[in-house]
């Protein structure tokens, strides 16, 4: 079998085919990918906490918080998607999901760096002990103090990164799709 010229252009453009077409499909719907993504972080944050029994810390809770956003303006932008406002709205959701992600990351970051002790935690992530039974009284009348876990000490990791190291590198992820995204050419509706 021989090769013409016009298959070895469609097989040696800038980047593999398939791999324009994956590109290509997630900018496209870049909106929903993000909605999605929001989605499966927070449900997995929740699963490590109501499987799992990890207890979120204070900086734990202001990630999901991150999602919790950028999942709203995704949905946001898939209801705008249907419209005619999307041409003009399409760049500003992208950044916005863009610098929703980049502040999910530095935020994350600076939870690792907590747990690692480059730098301290924020004072409401000092942790505490856990409550006794001699509380208990105290527990029912809601006079009792229960601390959260501290944001300080991984609670769990993998690979050598905790959760808000690997939320660091996800959120970076996502902020890079997004920026993909909003310098994609607009699509032309005939």
């Amino acid at each position: 079998m021989t090769m013409t010229s016009t298959d070895s252009e469609t097989t040696s453009g800038d980047a593999p085919y398939p791999v324009t077409r994956l590109i290509d499909f997630f900018t496209r719907h870049w909106p929903l990918t993000a909605l999605l993504s929001s989605a499966l972080m927070l449900a997995i944050a929740h699963a490590f906490e109501r499987f799992g029994g990890l207890a979120p810390c204070h900086l734990c809770l202001k990630q999901r918080e991150v999602y919790w956003v950028a999942g709203t303006v995704g949905l946001v932008a898939v209801i705008l998607q249907r419209t005619p406002l999307w041409p003009r709205a399409r760049r500003v959701a992208d950044s916005a999901l863009a610098a929703i992600f980049l502040y999910g990351m530095g935020l994350a970051i600076y939870h690792a760096g907590a747990e690692w002790k480059w730098w301290p935690g924020p004072a409401t992530c000092s942790g505490g002990s856990a409550a006794v039974a001699s509380n208990l009284e105290a527990m029912l009348k809601g006079t009792a103090t229960i601390k959260a876990p501290a944001c300080d000490k991984a609670a769990w990791v993998f690979l050598g990164l905790s959760m808000a190291g690997w939320n660091a590198l996800i959120s970076l992820k996502l902020a890079v799709w997004s920026v993909m995204a909003g310098l994609r050419k607009p699509e032309v509706v005939e």
